[in-house]
């Protein structure tokens, strides 16, 4: 489903150039092809954190017990119609998110992080975010 999410990401790189606003992606593993088979759904730069240090100094994980979610299979499904496949390799517990994050004391403008599986973030809240880190570092 990350797939899903940073191919939605990327349908906005070229609005959030237009503001000055990178478009990076931190990923915990790469293996096989994997790191190549996500680039091809997210048109940003791609870093492998295999130390998890941008994780956070406490991973958020979900538990199998994650399966019994019905939010969990509706963004399963949700995916799955709009053709993103994936695969059960690696360790694909741990939940990720998105942030917006400005430059110098600006910090953390917007962050997303995952409640479960498949949980996204909204697109028109990274846009209007990355906006109004562009109008405040033009003031």
């Amino acid at each position: 489903m990350c797939r899903e999410e940073a191919a939605e990401l990327s349908s906005l790189k070229s609005q959030l150039q237009d503001l000055e606003v990178p478009l990076f992606a931190v990923v915990k593993e790469n293996l096989g092809k994997e790191l190549d088979c996500f680039k091809k759904y997210f048109t940003g730069k791609v870093y492998l954190d295999q130390q998890r240090n941008f994780y956070g100094p406490q991973e958020r994980w979900m538990l199998f017990s994650v399966f019994l979610r019905v939010g969990l299979w509706r963004n399963l499904w949700r995916a799955y119609r709009k053709g993103f496949g994936g695969n059960l390799r690696g360790e694909g517990l741990v939940l990720g998110g998105v942030f917006v994050i400005g430059p110098g004391d600006q910090g953390i403008l917007l962050e997303h992080r995952e409640k479960e599986f498949g949980d996204k973030v909204n697109m028109l809240a990274v846009l209007r975010t990355a906006r109004q880190m562009k109008d405040a570092l033009a003031r």
